[in-house]
């Protein structure tokens, strides 16, 4: 008894260890390494290259609320020059969902489930978190389809939002437009803000589109800018349809 009682003393720390090893190994298997992964997507996080879709969408959003914030902040001066002004009454928008779309044409078109019963009128514009995303282009009694901005054939009157800049943007079926000034030297930088124009005879004016990413003032027959647009096409889901005017 007395030397059972010895070997123990001299060994109880290393089944001890021995325990604690099993128990460990037997929850990791029973919660499925859980907690580890956890610690890896958390680790991993910064370095993976396609983010959440939550992600993109709340960085759409806060890039609409700053394009939206100097847009107004740009024209301000001018409408306090403007005797007896009235601000013009905010149109409620329709809310539809995006009920169909071709993988051949990802980045063209949209088909929305609403139409002529919810409102809907050919030429009405839509947006998504972020702001622009395209026009009806046509309309049934259930359903609307969708021209998007980011189709190579669809073309938007834009300003610079800080210089007030214009020129004509068309779409490079993905997340990125190019734009074509009327002036020869256009103030123009990287991450000015981009809003439809006063003169668009499609779109109202002042609606978020994106932000400049780069500039080429030697680009022939006319200056051009590439931009990043602010609305994740990519992610429609649901849309706002409002009238264009």
């Amino acid at each position: 008894m007395y030397t059972l009682r010895r070997w123990w003393d001299r060994n109880w720390l290393q089944f001890g260890l021995v325990g604690l090893v099993i128990g460990a190994a037997w929850i990791a298997k029973q919660t499925q390494s859980a907690a580890i992964f956890e610690v890896y997507q958390l680790v991993t996080r910064p370095f993976q290259s396609n983010p959440p879709k939550q992600e993109v969408l709340a960085d759409a959003r806060t890039l609409e609320l700053q394009a939206r914030l100097e847009e107004v902040q740009s024209q301000n001066q001018k409408l306090r020059e403007l005797l007896g002004y009235v601000s013009a009454t905010q149109t409620k928008g329709i809310v539809a969902p995006v009920v169909g779309r071709s993988a051949d044409h990802w980045w063209q078109q949209v088909t929305l489930g609403r139409g002529t019963q919810a409102g809907i009128k050919e030429g009405y514009i839509v947006t998504a978190p972020g702001g622009l995303v395209g026009r009806v282009i046509s309309v049934t009694k259930n359903s609307s389809r969708v021209l998007l901005i980011s189709d190579a054939s669809s073309r938007v009157g834009i300003t610079i939002s800080r210089s007030r800049y214009m020129g004509i943007m068309r779409g490079l079926s993905g997340d990125k437009a190019t734009i074509q000034f009327f002036e020869r030297v256009p103030d123009v930088r990287k991450g000015d803000v981009v809003a439809t124009s006063s003169v668009s005879e499609l779109f109202p004016s002042g609606l978020p589109v994106g932000r400049v990413e780069s500039v080429n003032l030697s680009q022939n027959p006319a200056p051009e800018a590439a931009i990043v647009l602010s609305a994740p096409t990519s992610y429609l889901e649901w849309v706002v349809v409002y009238p264009s005017n």
